[in-house]
């Protein structure tokens, strides 16, 4: 029989940290929703911007480089950073940086300023990300896989939202029209601001540093985490190079292998990510119950398959298995990170934006090579190669088995 889930002693805790408090988690997603779909705007706009500023692409690489390490490199020290001084403003002013960015976007005539633009843009990422993934946890209860994939799934909707919204509205009106997302960066700081306010009013019932005890079994070893961590970060670099080469290059796949205009490969991507937020909201829950180390590997080396079949399948097959890819593929994020959560209790703060940063980071390198592996023998055989990847989940099995390892609960 299966061990139950574990759940950490918080001391001096209230109901507050041990109820699901539903509403802020919506509030939540919905503003990850809000935040994603801004930030997805940027490579849905790649076709467009590679052809107006005749952009190679390991340039159209570099710019998702760009974004995506100055959306990473800061998240770990954010998520530290809000460990020790909550900040229950700061997704808002996190906001009102990705709305400077936007705003530049929407101006930018050069290739330079693009780089400054999505550069903006990563920043108020880095702050979002890691202290909103750290609200959820708060706000979880003891539904902790729960509330990170709804917190999650609102920005895989977001995600997939871009690509169908830059084909109706940027496509065809320009990129000046970049400008009207405006207004959704808009209501997400207005959203985040009384979010804060709920933050600000119950920061005193949650302790900066919580104390975590284990009652019935002796902890991890620092060995056993660390070596448990490196498994994921493999995990991390499969999950996101496969990634990657599907929400960055695979408009430009559809175009080049069967010849489809920019605004139905959008859509075709729109179905993609679609696919990969349904997927999302699955993983956590199931993992509450099963394990998450068991969703953790079927979600990568179950997409194997899959993967493997895609390269030499015809339009409507490829459509059918990415939508496969996308359900498999994304149920991994929320297991994993509630999953190093458990192995490093009380830095929830600093496992967000390490996770959220390596994800965001690799995703960036994973652009620039891949652009860069395009240009030199073509998209059709990056697809190739990366159909390999998720393979890698094998080393999952290498993972301990948290659950079953310990039995804590909370202390009220």
């Amino acid at each position: 029989m299966q061990t139950p889930a574990v759940e950490p002693i918080i001391e001096n805790s209230t109901p507050v940290v041990n109820n699901t408090v539903l509403p802020i988690l919506l509030a939540l997603s919905f503003s990850h929703l809000l935040n994603d779909t801004i930030q997805s705007l940027i490579p849905a706009i790649y076709p467009m911007v590679k052809e107006s500023f005749q952009l190679s692409f390991a340039q159209i690489g570099l710019i998702t480089l760009t974004f995506q390490l100055t959306a990473s490199l800061l998240q770990p020290l954010v998520g530290i950073y809000v460990d020790r001084r909550p900040q229950p403003y700061a997704l808002a002013v996190g906001m009102g940086v990705t709305l400077t960015g936007l705003v530049l976007l929407a101006f930018a005539h050069h290739f330079l300023m693009i780089i400054g633009s999505v550069a903006l843009v990563g920043v108020g990422s880095s702050i979002f990300h890691p202290e909103a993934s750290r609200l959820a946890h708060t706000a979880a209860g003891r539904r902790r896989g729960f509330a990170q994939s709804l917190f999650q799934v609102g920005g895989n909707l977001g995600s997939s939202l871009g690509p169908l919204l830059a084909a109706l509205i940027i496509v065809p009106n320009g990129q000046f029209s970049i400008i009207w997302f405006s207004l959704a960066a808009f209501l997400a700081i207005a959203i985040l601001t009384l979010i804060g306010n709920w933050y600000k009013n119950n920061i005193h019932r949650i302790k900066p540093k919580n104390i975590v005890k284990q009652t019935d079994a002796a902890p991890f070893s620092k060995k056993k985490v660390v070596f448990a961590i490196g498994i994921l970060l493999i995990l991390i670099f499969s999950k996101y190079f496969y990634l990657v080469s599907m929400s960055n290059y695979y408009t430009f796949y559809l175009m080049d292998k069967f010849g489809v205009s920019v605004e139905q490969s959008q859509v075709y991507l729109f179905v993609f990510l679609f696919a990969v937020a349904l997927g999302t909201l699955v993983g956590g829950p199931v993992g509450d119950r099963i394990g998450r180390k068991y969703v953790i590997w079927f979600s990568i080396l179950g997409v194997a398959p899959f993967s493997l079949l895609l390269p030499y399948s015809n339009l409507f097959v490829t459509s059918v298995l990415t939508v496969f890819i996308g359900l498999i593929l994304s149920s991994a994020f929320s297991a994993i990170l509630v999953y190093a959560q458990e192995l490093m209790p009380g830095k929830v703060g600093m496992v967000a934006g390490l996770f959220f940063g390596l994800a965001f980071g690799m995703g960036g390198v994973a652009s620039a090579v891949l652009g860069k592996l395009a240009d030199l023998e073509g998209i059709q055989f990056v697809y190739r190669v990366c159909a390999f990847l998720p393979l890698i989940g094998i080393v999952a099995a290498l993972l301990p088995e948290v659950e079953g390892r310990k039995s804590l609960r909370f202390k009220v």
